[in-house]
């Protein structure tokens, strides 16, 4: 059996974690999550110095994760000569969104928490903050193409902005709905097949 504290501790996450998606953090109230559990706002105290901590606690490990691991994905592509990243743009794509999908669900509660009810914290522009990463590296690359020689589609930062923000979009609608896997995958697999048809035209590739 754990010990009364590691009990509390557990019990004081899932508290939180009921509480936020209920009202969001800006409604949130400790004196709520601890009366559900019948222990004294003190008793929180114990283990988060305020409501965000308790949020953190809740969020910060996987959202971490999350951008830490697509950083690392464009890094990786944007080190590549240009033509192998135009030749494995395709491949790169469908494995990228795979993994993406799946890590979200695999921490559905983290990421419906950012989803719904990160408001007043600092996961508040967390998709936007993965959209710039998108944006950047698809700029870095246009960028390289247009100094190669590739003739392109003209496309201003914002708009190159707004088409970096689709799939992150669709991903966190479907966890908004809370759509089942199953049926996310399926919606998301043909977002992204339609998101990669519109760059390859864009670049002026083959979509195999």
């Amino acid at each position: 059996m754990r010990a009364a504290n590691e009990k509390l501790a557990a019990d004081l996450l899932d508290a939180g974690k009921r509480e936020f998606l209920a009202v969001g953090f800006q409604r949130a109230s400790l004196r709520t999550i601890s009366a559900s559990l019948g222990v004294t706002t003190g008793s929180i105290y114990r283990y988060y110095t305020d409501k965000e901590a308790l949020f953190d606690a809740l969020v910060e490990k996987p959202a971490l994760e999350f951008e830490a691991r697509y950083r690392a994905v464009h890094h990786s592509f944007a080190e590549l000569p240009l033509d192998q990243q135009l030749t494995d743009l395709p491949e790169v794509s469908g494995e990228g969104h795979a993994w993406m999908v799946q890590y979200v669900y695999d921490h559905y509660d983290a990421f419906k928490l950012i989803a719904c009810c990160a408001a007043g914290t600092k996961y508040e522009h967390y998709i936007e903050t993965l959209t710039e990463i998108e944006a950047n590296s698809s700029r870095v690359l246009l960028d390289r193409m247009a100094a190669a020689g590739y003739h392109l589609s003209p496309i201003d930062d914002d708009l190159l902005h707004i088409i970096s923000g689709i799939i992150f979009n669709g991903l966190f609608e479907a966890v908004r709905h809370d759509m089942p896997w199953e049926k996310a995958t399926v919606y998301l697999n043909t977002l992204r097949d339609f998101y990669a048809a519109g760059w390859f035209k864009i670049l002026g590739i083959s979509n195999p």
